[in-house]
């Protein structure tokens, strides 16, 4: 599996790695009959191919079976990296209105907040004793 994260991923190249990384190595076939909504089949067919292009996917045929796509990246490599560029994209870099809009209008749970808390006191951790 590839260990950086991908620059940058369009929602149908998410959606694909979703699939794969739910169902496991899928034909395009098969992929195309479990996506969610409508898409043609050559659009799914390049989309595939660019995640392998990309190396968040490989594609292999074995014997006279159909050529099957497998997930190259985790779902936390590639989620960090959808993570940084919505935090560019949305509040140009800054995490706290991002973390305020998600705080209010979610409902969090007793766990969930002591996970805040924790992150909230390993950078706070991380500021008084910077790294050497």
């Amino acid at each position: 599996m590839t260990n950086k994260p991908p620059q940058k991923l369009s929602a149908g190249e998410m959606e694909l790695l979703g699939l794969l990384w739910e169902h496991g190595p899928l034909s395009l076939s098969q992929a195309h009959e479990k996506i969610a909504r409508p898409v043609g089949y050559t659009t799914m067919q390049t989309r595939l191919n660019r995640l392998v292009d990309k190396r968040l996917a490989t594609r292999a045929k074995v014997g006279r079976q159909p050529t099957r796509y497998t997930a190259a990246v985790q779902p936390d490599q590639v989620g960090a990296g959808a993570l940084d560029q919505l935090v560019e994209q949305v509040t140009r870099g800054r995490v706290v209105p991002l973390v305020a809009h998600l705080v209010e209008t979610t409902e969090l749970s007793s766990d969930e907040l002591s996970q805040l808390k924790q992150l909230v006191k390993d950078a706070e951790r991380r500021l008084k004793s910077p790294p050497e």
